[in-house]
């Protein structure tokens, strides 16, 4: 079972259309990495898919349960926990009070230790009576994530958790998000800017542009994706693309992928290697004008599916 759902998705704020045919697909058990530039609608998606904003068309089912249309709410949305933009907090109270408020408007049972031992989990069970108007940026997501955890929540959606952390709060915000999900289960979906914390959690992704989903994959097709490229350029482009499909050894776990450029060169991807395309060509009497290895990150990979998607969304 998919823990999301989403088919034909759209949302309208004064008739501008801030989602538009969105689909989105989140196994159960994945953590779920949302990409997507501001204003690409991350944020607006998320706030439907958790009860807080009705759709305008669309269905969104979660674990199975679709939404009602109207009211934008599904049977699973109980199952939900969220810390989405800001977390809400009444700069009066301190966290221990902030996080019994919660838990007494879910009705949870017995949860003054259930309160400490989320703070303590999240780092802030030492704060006592210091209201979260003092808090640090990074204290209130750690805090906005301790109140998505209260009830118990399958699934869990973070925006921009990460948010004003220094690398050891993101490091630690990170494996604590790892151990929810390998050791409790939970679902989760996150959105973030920083696309290294991302990489090293995530075992898929969405990549989002203009209300649009651009496309979904695996994180091992994203590695796949964003590893070493090799450029071939030869005096002839399509004798020698049919003779390295044809000899370049076969690798089930890291297949061999073949591009033919506009510029009249050949660029491979997966698991070659570059000495045996070298003497492939070589063997086989080809002129070889080309032949060099470019490395792609993950952030030029991701940027450049959202340029190319707004490039199309405007012809």
């Amino acid at each position: 079972m998919d823990a999301i759902r989403i088919r034909s998705l759209a949302k309208r704020y004064a008739g501008k259309r801030a989602v538009d045919g969105f689909d989105m697909t989140v196994p159960q058990g994945a953590i779920y990495g949302f990409v997507g530039k501001n204003g690409a609608g991350k944020s607006t998606v998320m706030k439907m898919i958790a009860g807080l904003a009705t759709l305008s068309g669309g269905e969104i089912a979660l674990f199975g349960n679709t939404a009602n249309l109207t009211t934008g709410r599904s049977g699973g949305v109980q199952r939900v926990g969220a810390l989405i933009e800001n977390p809400g907090l009444l700069p009066h109270m301190n966290a221990f009070d902030t996080m019994m408020a919660q838990a007494l408007a879910l009705g949870v049972a017995d949860p003054k230790p259930v309160c400490h031992a989320l703070l303590d989990q999240v780092g802030l069970g030492g704060t006592g009576r210091k209201k979260t108007s003092g808090f640090s940026l990074g204290m209130k997501q750690r805090l906005g994530l301790a109140l998505a955890l209260i009830g118990g929540p399958d699934l869990l959606l973070l925006d921009e958790p990460l948010n004003g952390l220094d690398p050891e709060g993101a490091r630690a915000m990170r494996n604590y998000l790892v151990q929810l999900n390998q050791q409790r289960g939970i679902t989760i979906v996150v959105s973030s800017h920083v696309l290294d914390q991302l990489e090293r959690m995530c075992t898929h992704y969405g990549v989002i542009a203009s209300g649009h989903m651009v496309r979904e994959m695996t994180a091992e097709q994203v590695q796949a994706e964003c590893g070493d490229s090799l450029t071939v350029r030869t005096a002839d482009t399509a004798a020698a693309l049919a003779i390295l499909e044809d000899r370049l050894p076969v690798n089930p776990a890291n297949p061999v992928r073949f591009a033919a450029e506009p510029d009249g060169s050949i660029t491979i991807f997966g698991g070659f290697d570059a000495a045996e395309v070298s003497r492939i060509l070589h063997e086989t009497n080809q002129t070889v004008l080309e032949l060099s290895t470019k490395s792609h990150d993950m952030e030029d990979y991701f940027v450049t599916l959202m340029e190319d998607a707004r490039t199309e969304g405007s012809r």
